[in-house]
């Protein structure tokens, strides 16, 4: 939680680390904060002295310098104990990861913002803490913000210096141990105590209303996450792409390998047919060019990467009855037409009827529309654009949509 410390002193002049004193400061935490019991009691503690108070890595152990534990009350070690489970429950080493690289790169400066995030809910929530703690205030900064938002704030040669393991700034430091050290949580069982406990957090906000506006956010957030649907999309588009590509058909185009050991026998060779896609727009009054000019680019976007474009494509202006059909290699060609009502079964019907079927059929709509009853002999990906798009049928596979184009991609 502050300074990583000096070399490790020889063994016979370390202090013993005084574990009665360490549980009972978990054990009040705990007590104290029930709905954080879970993840206290995930932590597996490891005495190190690599450096002077206490840290954690991403696998959740916690390294205790004994000295630090010898000089705080145990009110003050609850503190730094729910400090430092905060790390890895709020995942701040995968949030760092996600920083563009100057500030990545700069894990001291990560690891004050991290501070500053968490301990302002923990000031806020009354709790003991060492008077070295950094905060907000420390900066001049504002209270109530993510560690992101806090970051540009702190200065690029801080004078306080912290230092609280690779499971705050993802950072492997000196000292830890590797994934097979010591016992850990794999990050399957993590992701399990942080919906755990955001759900106890939700429970004790409304029964008793107590709980940091901090971890009510966190756990708001984990109960109800915020999902990419741009890699959901890309997702759902690579597995039909892999799917329809898996069909295999006979050519003799091409005569098989075999043919040259069978004299006047002209065999056929397999081919690997590059599938076909149809993208059903709905271009019905509730919908609106902006949105359905973003979630095209980025079907377009994915299917060009995965080598799909050309004359593979069609495109089909769709409301109550289709409008335009065109092949397109780019978005620009694209004719977005209609205005009326909406049914995109006419558009899957009429791209299932085409002279060359499609293997994938990709439907960008609102959802407010009928489906068909029947499942299709192709792979049918809706794109639902809105806030609060109706549920589809369980044949089709859905992705929600759920940001402008404005908010789409950051500028560069």
């Amino acid at each position: 939680m502050t300074t990583a410390g000096p070399a490790a002193p020889p063994v016979s002049a370390r202090t013993a680390l005084d574990r009665t004193k360490l549980l009972a400061a978990r054990y009040r935490a705990a007590k104290d904060r029930p709905y954080l019991a879970t993840a206290l009691y995930a932590l597996s503690v490891v005495p190190s002295w690599h450096l002077l108070t206490m840290g954690v890595d991403r696998h959740w152990r916690l390294y205790v310098n004994p000295d630090f534990v010898a000089g705080h009350p145990v009110e003050e070690l609850a503190g730094v104990w729910i400090h430092e489970v905060a790390h890895v429950l709020r995942e701040h080493h995968g949030r760092a990861e996600r920083l563009r690289d100057a500030d990545r790169d700069d894990s001291h400066r990560v690891n004050l913002a991290q501070d500053c995030e968490i301990n302002d809910d923990l000031i806020e929530d009354g709790l003991a803490l060492p008077a070295a703690r950094v905060e907000p205030k420390t900066f001049a900064l504002p209270t109530g913000r993510l560690f992101e938002e806090y970051l540009p704030g702190i200065p690029p040669t801080p004078v306080v210096h912290v230092q609280c393991g690779s499971g705050a700034h993802g950072v492997p430091v000196p000292g830890e141990l590797d994934i097979d050290g010591a016992p850990g949580v794999r990050s399957v069982e993590a992701e399990a105590i942080r919906r755990q406990t955001a759900e106890a957090i939700r429970g004790h906000a409304r029964s008793r209303g107590l709980v940091p506006h901090g971890w009510k956010r966190w756990a708001d957030e984990i109960a109800e996450p915020v999902i990419d649907w741009r890699r959901l999309l890309t997702g759902a588009l690579r597995q039909a792409v892999a799917w329809a590509s898996g069909a295999v058909d006979y050519t003799y185009a091409r005569p098989g390998r075999r043919s040259a050991a069978l004299r006047g026998v002209v065999l056929p060779s397999l081919r690997q047919p590059l599938p076909r896609v149809a993208i059903v727009i709905d271009t019905s009054g509730s919908m609106g060019d902006d949105e359905l000019a973003a979630a095209l680019g980025e079907v377009t976007g994915v299917l060009r990467a995965v080598g799909i474009r050309g004359n593979r494509v069609t495109v089909l202006a769709c409301d109550a009855d289709v409008h335009a059909v065109t092949r397109v290699t780019k978005t620009e060609q694209i004719q977005l037409s209609g205005g009326g009502g909406t049914d995109m079964r006419v558009g899957i019907a009429r791209a299932r009827s085409s002279p060359e079927p499609p293997n994938i059929i990709v439907v960008l709509t609102d959802g407010i529309t009928p489906w068909p009853d029947e499942t299709s002999s192709c792979r049918v990906i809706a794109g639902l654009i809105g806030p609060n798009p109706p549920s589809v049928p369980p044949w089709i596979e859905s992705v929600h949509i759920t940001d402008t184009p404005r908010a789409a991609r950051p500028s560069s």
